[in-house]
């Protein structure tokens, strides 16, 4: 893909509303919530069955959104439900927002 296609982004990825969480950065948020939602890769996202994109922050340098993915990895599990519902009241998944 081009580079216009490159969408740098720190984000989170759900089971349910509420259910289990997954934090991930990316230099590429459409092919890697794409992954998520096809069970490409193993790992925590695929066991826990986060396919769902409820939360996303975007960025204009990698280095910026690795910090804040490593900060948003130390918030409590209670911060980071605000912080997710204070953006999308509904847990609404947001796959259909970043593609259009």
């Amino acid at each position: 893909m081009a580079n216009e296609d490159r969408i740098i982004a720190v984000y989170m990825m759900a089971n349910r509303k509420q259910g289990t969480l997954y934090t991930g950065v990316t230099s590429h948020l459409v092919q890697r919530v794409w992954q998520h939602r096809e069970d490409v890769f193993r790992g925590f996202s695929k066991t826990h069955g986060c396919r769902m994109l409820v939360w996303y922050e975007l960025h204009d340098e990698i280095s910026i959104a690795i910090a804040r993915e490593k900060s948003l990895k130390s918030y409590r599990r209670k911060n980071k439900i605000n912080l997710i519902t204070e953006r999308n009241p509904h847990w609404k998944d947001l796959w259909f927002e970043i593609t259009g």
